[in-house]
């Protein structure tokens, strides 16, 4: 436990050393501010930074303490979220021209429950104009830049959630996955992220993109912490009638589980095809470590995965154009280029293929769990590459977008389309010194099994504890 920085601890870590008054909260909070100052000219991560409102939370946290007074098991934990979470009495931008202003009259429920566990709010994160783009850039603020080589992307569209993470300038940060803006991010910057069964945690008060797709989950930085703030924010919430009612898990607890005997589906095809030869070899390392764990690997042979991305794309763009509708037609120029574009093709979509993409999604998820029968998690890529640079990527509205889009997100989208939980761990880096990441995709509301396997990987490695440096 290094006490000369504080912010080098993971979220658990933190969260016990001020419970047992060993680091402070103002302690905790400054350590953050520190790192953001020297971080944040290089990875323009924050959207917002609140220095001065932080540090007197984090004092009046660390009087309360003082009292024998505690909010939480997060009390006093200083953190930042994508600036798509509502935050009543805060400007909230959603990444956007549109809402460079616009100030929340609501929390969400996500983060109200983070609230309620004690958190410190350090400012907002940077991230995709309204969540839709899977690299980082923003035509409005920037592009984040990963702190692993700040010439290339973060992924998106928790672009700042992943860098901040990453560098260690917040303990965690909440991202959104709709495609795939949890995993993708995670991967690109080397930390762990779990894209969360669709109705396990609220979205009320979070910024819609595509409400038959849209996921709450964590960035952080490892999977103990992961399980920590899923067990905070999942349950029933009146206001968003797609949650669950049933009992949330203990998740903290499936970390702690022993992974013998489980067992994990490697995919025939699709998700092994066209992999970089950084990828491929990553993938090979981490099935020979699981099976060091005692984990069963076998083959799967899953149903067309290019229809189901496919399926998912046309959901997006129809859900994501019927909400942006009127702003298109009245502010069509305080959009950046590429989101326009983006948004512009839903309208292209027919009714009826839109109706026909809700129709198939039963079926295509009973086709997908009568495949993975036996197993407890599928082992698959995040993306077929490491990051790729900022100005390569950087096409706006160019022919070549789309093409770009779906490359880096075809092995993230077929798991929104199902609703399934899938958690990204880091899994070791290229020959660029880049991270990649692998993703284990369990059953709906089997989020534990995720978490036992992730764990056990993460005790056999240290990839999750690796830490940037500033050049």
């Amino acid at each position: 436990m290094s006490v000369t920085e504080p912010a080098l601890l993971t979220l658990t870590e933190i969260a016990e050393a001020i419970a047992q008054k060993k680091i402070s909260s103002r302690e905790a909070t400054q350590s953050c501010l520190d790192r953001t100052a020297k971080w944040q000219p290089s990875l323009n991560a924050y959207m917002s930074i609140e220095a001065n409102a932080a540090l007197a939370a984090a004092d009046l946290a660390d009087a309360a303490l003082a009292k024998g007074e505690s909010r939480g098991v997060l009390h006093g934990v200083p953190m930042a979220h994508k600036d798509m979470y509502y935050d009543e009495g805060h400007v909230v931008t959603c990444g956007s021209h549109i809402r460079r202003d616009w100030v929340a009259t609501t929390t969400s429920t996500a983060l109200r429950r983070l609230k309620d566990a004690g958190t410190v709010r350090l400012g907002s994160l940077q991230m995709v104009e309204f969540a839709y783009g899977p690299t980082g850039h923003n035509a409005h603020f920037g592009a984040v830049h990963n702190p692993w080589h700040v010439d290339h992307v973060t992924g998106g569209s928790s672009s700042g959630s992943g860098s901040a993470v990453a560098a260690r300038l917040t303990f965690a940060a909440l991202g959104s996955d709709t495609g795939g803006s949890i995993r993708l991010p995670a991967h690109f910057c080397g930390v762990t992220g779990l894209k969360t069964t669709l109705g396990l945690i609220s979205r009320a008060g979070a910024m819609p993109l595509s409400q038959s797709l849209d996921t709450v989950g964590p960035l952080a930085r490892s999977v103990e912490d992961c399980a920590l703030l899923t067990g905070l924010m999942a349950g029933a919430d009146p206001l968003d009638a797609v949650t669950s009612t049933r009992a949330v898990p203990d998740y903290m607890a499936a970390t702690r589980a022993f992974a013998t005997g489980m067992t994990v589906g490697i995919p025939k095809s699709f998700y092994i095809d066209d992999l970089d030869a950084d990828t491929a070899a990553i993938l090979q390392d981490t099935i020979a470590t699981l099976k060091r764990e005692g984990i069963k690997i076998v083959e799967v042979d899953l149903p067309d995965q290019r229809q189901i991305s496919a399926a998912c794309q046309l959901m997006i763009a129809t859900e994501a154009a019927a909400i942006h509708k009127r702003w298109m037609i009245e502010r069509p120029q305080d959009y950046g280029p590429q989101i326009l574009a983006r948004f512009q093709n839903g309208f292209a979509v027919s009714g009826v293929s839109y109706l026909e993409s809700l129709r198939w999604r039963g079926p295509a998820l009973a086709a997908w769990l009568a495949a993975v029968t036996g197993t407890d998690a599928v082992l698959a890529p995040v993306s077929p590459s490491a990051a790729p640079t900022i100005a390569e990527s950087d096409v706006g509205a160019a022919p070549g977008a789309e093409a770009m889009i779906q490359r880096l997100t075809r092995f993230t989208r077929p798991v929104n389309y199902l609703g399934l939980p899938s958690l990204s761990i880091p899994a070791g880096f290229s020959i660029n010194k880049l991270p990649i990441g692998m993703q284990l995709i369990g059953r709906s509301f089997e989020e534990a099994s995720l978490l036992t396997i992730g764990a056990a990987f993460q005790r056999a490695t240290d990839f999750h504890n690796k830490c940037p440096e500033l050049a």
